[in-house]
């Protein structure tokens, strides 16, 4: 257990000493002379000696007072270059957190741009579907799908969370020669699905009146667990993948997938969010990703066919 007099009459102390006056400690401080004074006095107190011989306009430093201003200057110092380091440290680092498919579809492809346009920043991109403490500083910034009201946290709205059955034109071309026409909704269940036992199959067949009984959407198929994947084993021509339009904008103008039902979109009722702590929306870095995710999503939004050729 350590023994230390109070802090605040060291540090009162020491900024006394150095300046050679209870005004100019008190200027540097934010305190009142009187309370520097004060806080000296307390001091003098608990060690049973004097450390400063007042004098008019000028506080003098006893022996015992010069023989404990180096160390305890060393001290602050050494405290101060420690917090200035992790604030060094802080302000140069931005850590994203985000789902595997929010940065493989979509941020992975832009985040480049943005460090860029901020080249003192080091970003540094956390892919995980487990929900980090932005509190305790895991990251600065997560970007979540759900219902947005996480307790704590300041929350912006990017985009709905949508989805539809997408394909790659060579297996949407499979299916039309194998029915003889150009394909429909009905003709889904009897289709090799990627996932076929996730519940928004069932939602999306439910929206479209399309009857897939239990049978058809348990048979065996590809099982992959996150969006992401799922959509590029769409893109290699494994079947039939539920995906967020949104997200797959870029590949959708390349042509590596199709969106044979582009009016036929379902809702989760849920969507993606940018959150943050909101003791922290002002923080250079984190303000700057803030406003610059709004301002290009916003674009991407109104203009997609100018975003995903970027992409």
């Amino acid at each position: 257990m350590r023994r230390l007099p109070p802090l605040a009459a060291i540090r009162a102390f020491e900024a006394a000493a150095r300046n050679e006056s209870f005004t100019a400690a008190a200027a540097e401080l934010g305190l009142t002379q009187a309370a520097v004074s004060y806080q000296v006095k307390a001091l003098e107190e608990r060690l049973g000696a004097p450390l400063f011989v007042r004098e008019r306009g000028r506080a003098r430093l006893t022996p015992l007072g010069h023989r404990l201003l180096p160390t305890l200057s060393q001290a602050f110092d050494s405290i101060e270059a420690a917090f200035t380091t992790q604030r060094e440290e802080d302000e140069s680092l931005l850590t994203i957190t985000t789902t595997h498919t929010f940065a493989n579809t979509w941020l992975a492809w832009r985040l480049g741009a943005f460090q860029m346009a901020h080249p003192e920043l080091a970003v540094r991109l956390a892919t995980s579907n487990e929900v980090v403490d932005l509190k305790a500083g895991d990251a600065d910034i997560a970007i979540r799908a759900g219902p947005g009201n996480w307790i704590g946290l300041e929350c912006h709205k990017l985009f709905e969370s949508q989805f539809t059955p997408m394909a790659s034109p060579g297996c949407i071309s499979a299916e039309e020669r194998k029915h003889g026409r150009k394909l429909e909704p009905g003709d889904l269940p009897d289709a090799h699905l990627i996932n076929p036992g996730d519940d928004w199959w069932q939602q999306w067949f439910c929206d479209n009146g399309v009857a897939a009984d239990e049978q058809a959407l348990r048979r065996p198929g590809i099982r992959l667990d996150n969006q992401a994947n799922e959509g590029h084993a769409a893109m290699a021509g494994q079947g039939f993948a539920l995906l967020t339009p949104f997200l797959w904008q870029g590949d959708v103008a390349a042509g590596r997938l199709v969106i044979p039902f582009p009016d036929r979109i379902s809702a989760r009722g849920w969507a993606y969010w940018l959150c943050l702590p909101p003791e922290r929306r002002m923080v250079p870095k984190v303000k700057r990703f803030r406003e610059w995710l709004l301002a290009v999503m916003e674009e991407a939004k109104n203009h997609p066919a100018d975003m995903t050729a970027a992409a």
